[in-house]
C-alpha cells in the first residue's frame, strides 16, 4: 500500500504490517484514504483529531443554515376589523422575520355561499402587506378553506448599507 506521512510527505509503497508498525512507532493511526486506488492509499494521522475536526466543520455549517419556516394565520369570512388588524400585524411580523406565511380563510356552513367575503379579506391583506411580503399565485380553494401563501420580499442590499 502507498503510505503518506503525518505532514503530507510520501513515505512510499510498503506492506500493510510495516505501515501499521510505522504509524504505531510515531504515535498515530493508519487510515485508509483511497481504498479503490492501485495500490490503496493510507495516511498516518491522529484519527481522533481528524474526526473532531470533521464534527466541528459540520457543526459550523449547521449554524450558518437558515431554516425557512411556514407559519399559518387563520381568518374567518366575518372577521371584525380589530381582529383583522391584530392578525395582520402578526403576519407582518412573521414576514419581517423571514418566514413564509400561509393565510387561511375558513368557511363554515352557509358561509360557503359567499366566497367573496374571504376573497375581500385576502385582497385587503395583499394591499396591507405589500411592502413586506409578496403573495404567491392566486388563492386556492381546498375544501372549505381558501388559502394564499405570502413570501417575504427580498431585502435590497443597497438600501440596507445606506
Amino acid at each position: 500500500m502507498r503510505v503518506i506521512g503525518e505532514t503530507g510527505e510520501q513515505i512510499g509503497i510498503m506492506p500493510t504490517r510495516d505501515a501499521i508498525r510505522l504509524a504505531a512507532e510515531r504515535g498515530y493511526d493508519l487510515v485508509e484514504i483511497s481504498p479503490g486506488a492501485k495500490p490503496p492509499v493510507c495516511k498516518i494521522m491522529d484519527y481522533g483529531k481528524y474526526k473532531y475536526g470533521l464534527a466541528k466543520k459540520a457543526k459550523d455549517a449547521k449554524k450558518k443554515q437558515r431554516f425557512l419556516q411556514l407559519k399559518e394565520m387563520r381568518f374567518r369570512p366575518k372577521t371584525e376589523d380589530h381582529d383583522y388588524t391584530f392578525k395582520m400585524r402578526h403576519v407582518r411580523e412573521f414576514l419581517t422575520q423571514g418566514n413564509k406565511v400561509k393565510v387561511l380563510v375558513v368557511f363554515r356552513g352557509r358561509e360557503r355561499a359567499h366566497m367573496e367575503f374571504g376573497q375581500k379579506i385576502l385582497d385587503k391583506l395583499k394591499v396591507d402587506l405589500s411592502e413586506v411580503g409578496e403573495p404567491g399565485p392566486k388563492p386556492r380553494m381546498e375544501g372549505r378553506i381558501l388559502t394564499l401563501t405570502f413570501v417575504p420580499k427580498a431585502q435590497d442590499k443597497s438600501s440596507a448599507s445606506s
